[in-house]
């Protein structure tokens, strides 16, 4: 299956950790990263990446092997990209501290232009 309709197919039967991380991630709400679920990366699917801030958080379940994890984090890093990663079970008894580790990682790598403002951000409309 070509990888843009396998990640089409991934995003519509999401794992009930990625679900929960979604909501809290989702909508700049995690320091005004936008994040994108199931995106293609080379021959990979990431299960959320922001580009513009090049971090992948992938949440594990058993289906993982030690070792292809080991060389796709290899591949995405090589390609610019910082991966952090989390268990399933992680991401549901822990869903703060995994929201703060993506924040803590996100701080070490600021926004390339964190003067640009979103269209119909806060700010913006606070203005007009």
């Amino acid at each position: 299956m070509e990888p843009r309709s396998r990640a089409r197919q991934v995003r519509s039967n999401p794992t009930d950790a990625e679900v929960a991380l979604w909501r809290a991630l989702s909508a700049r709400k995690v320091a005004d990263a936008r994040f994108n679920r199931q995106v293609v990366v080379g021959p990979f699917i990431c299960d959320f990446v922001a580009r513009s801030r090049k971090l992948i958080v992938e949440v594990d379940g058993g289906q993982h092997g030690i070792a292809a994890d080991a060389g796709r984090t290899r591949y995405l890093e090589d390609n610019g990209f910082r991966v952090i990663r989390f268990w399933n079970h992680e991401v549901l008894a822990n869903l703060e501290g995994v929201v703060a580790e993506s924040q803590r990682v996100l701080a070490e790598h600021p926004s390339p232009n964190p003067s640009r403002k979103r269209e119909g951000s806060a700010e913006l409309r606070a203005g007009q």
